[in-house]
């Protein structure tokens, strides 16, 4: 893996010092709102990044995404690079999550980064961002985790922000949106949702790996395609479905879940909302669950609610957005992640899309770093970001 150039980071570090807004500063409210942070305490070393500085798991209110009114507890995590704080604060990656599942003890303030996190995260922290990191609605926090929608996922990650700028120290009102598959929709979303929801926020730019398009040209593309070969038996889109009914099952009374799925794979449903995406994998494997023995042919229409609720608001981004795309991604197909590129260059977003070669899902995050540099030390200082929207493999 390639570190990331001195010259790159030497100018991101300039170009922060240079643009670094303070972040306002929000008496307690008297009455509970939206990016109220309502709890802070230290971090437990074993879940944090090595290497950073201070850590903090934190709650804070949020509006109810599915509903779009009342507010919700949501949990996270607030972690700072190591040594003092720059003049006017640290800028702030607002880091979302990829699936790890809908079961509360998933939520990724409750356990370890993996190895690959560790790496990914430690390197915005080196780059000078301290990170605030959401669970999502229901993970970790009361009720059903609406899994992959956008409005739900967008209020969390806004409102997590917003919470850590009013509530804690250090921090500068000036952002970067990061995230990978299920977060990297999240974060295109967050964007999408910020000029409206959280205009105070001084939204920079947007970072994705491996993003999901839940258009429904995409979604019947998915369903209908006949699944790659691979060594490890497991055809994620199955655990994916599952997650998504068992998420829809907890928020929806109507949802009846032998429309989606067979016999054969109810046992699997069941579980799928109360263990974590990992072990989902492992006994779709042991009980060799694949999409034509899964799936009911009614199952576009007994999800059909939930796939609304995925799409985005808009894909039109008032900042640019970059996008990684690891052209063997078994987990999110390369061609629907091209054509929301398309879509999104289409409509006025300025893109900068890499194809990674031999790069997977998760790979596709680690060997995207260098190029997300430079990046966001365009971003950051202002310069023009070269758009791409029809990129070549590297």
């Amino acid at each position: 893996m390639k570190s990331v150039p001195r010259l790159v980071a030497a100018v991101s570090l300039l170009a922060l010092a240079a643009c670094q807004t303070p972040a306002p500063q929000v008496p307690a409210p008297s009455v509970p709102v939206s990016g109220a942070l309502t709890q802070h305490q230290p971090l437990a070393p074993a879940l944090g990044v090595t290497g950073s500085g201070p850590a903090f798991s934190i709650k804070y209110l949020s509006t109810n995404g599915v509903s779009g009114v009342g507010l919700v507890p949501v949990t996270g995590v607030v972690i700072y690079p190591a040594g003092p704080a720059p003049q006017g604060g640290w800028p702030v990656v607002a880091w979302a999550h990829g699936t790890v599942g809908v079961a509360n003890s998933c939520a990724p303030s409750l356990n370890p980064r993996s190895a690959r996190d560790q790496t990914y995260l430690g390197e915005w922290l080196r780059r000078g961002f301290a990170i605030v990191a959401t669970d999502y609605q229901g993970l970790g926090s009361d009720g059903t985790h609406p899994y992959l929608n956008a409005r739900t996922e967008a209020y969390s990650v806004l409102d997590g922000v917003k919470a850590a700028l009013a509530g804690l120290p250090d921090l500068s009102n000036n952002i970067m949106i990061v995230g990978q598959s299920q977060g990297a929709g999240a974060a295109f979303a967050s964007a999408a949702y910020a000029p409206a929801y959280a205009p105070a926020l001084h939204v920079r730019g947007v970072v994705a790996t491996g993003i999901p398009y839940m258009s429904p040209e995409v979604i019947k593309a998915v369903l209908h395609a006949k699944p790659q070969n691979s060594a490890s038996g497991i055809d994620p889109v199955v655990a994916y479905a599952l997650l998504i009914g068992a998420s829809e099952a907890g928020l929806n009374p109507a949802f009846n879940p032998e429309q989606a799925f067979t016999p054969r794979a109810m046992p699997a449903f069941h579980a799928a909302s109360e263990i974590c995406a990992r072990p989902l994998m492992e006994r779709i494997k042991t009980e060799g669950l694949t999409r034509a023995n899964a799936f009911e042919p009614t199952l576009p229409q007994a999800l059909a609610p939930a796939f609304k609720g995925m799409l985005f608001p808009t894909l039109k981004l008032d900042v640019p957005l970059f996008v990684g795309i690891g052209m063997t991604d078994r987990d999110v197909a390369p061609q629907g992640q091209l054509m929301l590129v398309k879509d999104a260059c289409k409509a006025g977003t300025v893109v900068q899309a890499h194809l990674y070669k031999g790069q997977d899902h998760s790979q596709a995050v680690l060997a995207s770093m260098v190029d997300s540099a430079a990046f966001t030390a365009a971003v950051m200082s202002g310069q023009p970001v070269q758009a791409v929207c029809t990129p070549v493999a590297q």
